[in-house]
């Protein structure tokens, strides 16, 4: 029996307790106080990882980057690639989301987890988040959890580390190891989802009945809408315009795009990946740099689906964002979603980091996570499309032809 337990999945887990909260919200209201903490316990957990994770993986993956001095102009192309292509993926997310409004009716209530994010939400304005830009205080900015300041001092940092070069390395890898011990304690704060989601979906039904359901139904359906529009508005022409043989790619890459679909990590896929884009032509010494360094600067999937989370939990609590809120929000999720690795729910700390910065309560989170998985999967398999495509497009700029002869594995 024991082994049976010690063989359920976190994934499952968490659906079996969304289930069990959704019926204790629906049949035993009376008990929902008692549990209710659990909420509480969790959003804790994940608020107090975020800044010493959003610094590590920001100094990490920028100043890591050092190989880029030595690739010059190809390292060059594929950034600027990665910005415009996770930009559009930003407003496709928006556009959505907006249009959909997949977070009306469900009535989130802050509770007193709340008060410490509205806090350290900033009213942003144009004019106060130049001025909230820099911190007088590292310190004082992730006592109040204020990610905008925390990603700008990170950034800078990793910027300045760089500029140093060698005499940074030990700086850089302390840092690198600071995050893989960040991710690591992650996964301990995600043991308690199961019952953070729970308590979260019965604190929800018990107060406004069970069709809470259907706003979380309908966030999931958006996200894949918004991903096939992104898909066929954006990648599509990004493939004709760089002149890529759309079906030999699909082709090539299709094993691998489904064993991230299936794992919900990119990471997994990651050597059939490289296998793939070799046999398509893509030579290795570009594959074996634009690939991962996509996992850090393009993912794709995951940056359209925190634009549209953070706007649906707006929309769930009544608070209606200005289009001038949802730039700076853009802005901020264009420099948050460049350091976290593609790993399961490493997402869930980047929205809660966005959503404590607006003051939005951080009880979506809970709710979000009973469906995560569903979205997990879609936005996965994007990243992957999308960072495989990328390393063709740098291919196709250093003059490489792709796809004439797929039988042969193309050498450096």
């Amino acid at each position: 029996m024991w082994r049976f337990i010690r063989g359920i999945t976190l994934t499952r887990w968490i659906f079996i307790c969304l289930a069990a909260g959704f019926l204790v919200g629906a049949f035993a209201p009376g008990i929902v106080p008692a549990i209710k903490p659990f909420r509480g316990l969790f959003l804790h957990g994940v608020k107090c990882i975020i800044a010493p994770l959003i610094f590590a993986t920001l100094v990490s993956g920028i100043a890591g980057a050092g190989s880029m001095k030595q690739l010059g102009s190809m390292g060059l192309k594929a950034i600027i690639y990665f910005e415009i292509v996770t930009t559009l993926a930003l407003v496709v997310g928006l556009f959505c989301v907006n249009i959909l409004r997949p977070g009306d009716g469900l009535h989130i209530t802050p509770g007193a987890i709340d008060a410490a994010a509205a806090g350290a939400g900033v009213k942003l304005t144009f004019g106060g988040f130049i001025e909230h830009l820099l911190p007088t205080n590292i310190a004082d900015a992730v006592v109040r959890g204020d990610v905008l300041q925390i990603v700008i001092f990170s950034t800078l940092f990793a910027m300045a580390a760089l500029a140093i070069g060698e005499k940074a390395r030990p700086v850089v890898k302390f840092c690198e190891a600071l995050s893989e011990i960040m991710f690591k304690f992650t996964g301990y704060i995600m043991l308690l989802a199961p019952l953070g989601v729970g308590a979260a979906m019965a604190a929800s039904v018990a107060e406004h009945g069970w069709t809470v359901i259907f706003p979380l139904l309908k966030l999931v359906g958006t996200l894949y809408l918004a991903l096939a529009i992104f898909l066929v508005t954006v990648l599509y022409p990004v493939m004709r315009i760089f002149k890529i043989p759309v079906m030999g790619f699909i082709r090539q890459i299709k094993d691998a795009v489904i064993l991230a679909f299936a794992t919900t990590s990119s990471e997994s896929a990651y050597p059939m990946a490289l296998e793939s884009m070799e046999k398509f032509g893509v030579p290795r010494r570009i594959s074996s740099f634009v690939l991962p360094l996509g996992y850090s600067f393009n993912l794709d999937g995951s940056t359209l689906y925190l634009s549209l989370a953070a706007v649906f939990v707006a929309q769930a609590s009544g608070v209606e964002l200005s289009i001038q809120q949802q730039l700076i929000m853009m802005l901020m999720l264009m420099l948050t979603t460049k350091g976290v690795a593609a790993v399961p729910r490493a997402s869930i700390v980047v929205l809660s980091g966005t959503l404590a910065a607006f003051g939005l309560p951080l009880e979506g989170i809970a709710l979000i996570l009973g469906v995560d998985e569903f979205m997990d999967m879609a936005r996965t398999a994007v990243n992957l499309l999308g960072n495989c495509l990328a390393t063709a497009v740098i291919a196709r700029t250093e003059k490489v032809r792709l796809g004439e002869n797929i039988a042969i594995i193309a050498r450096p």
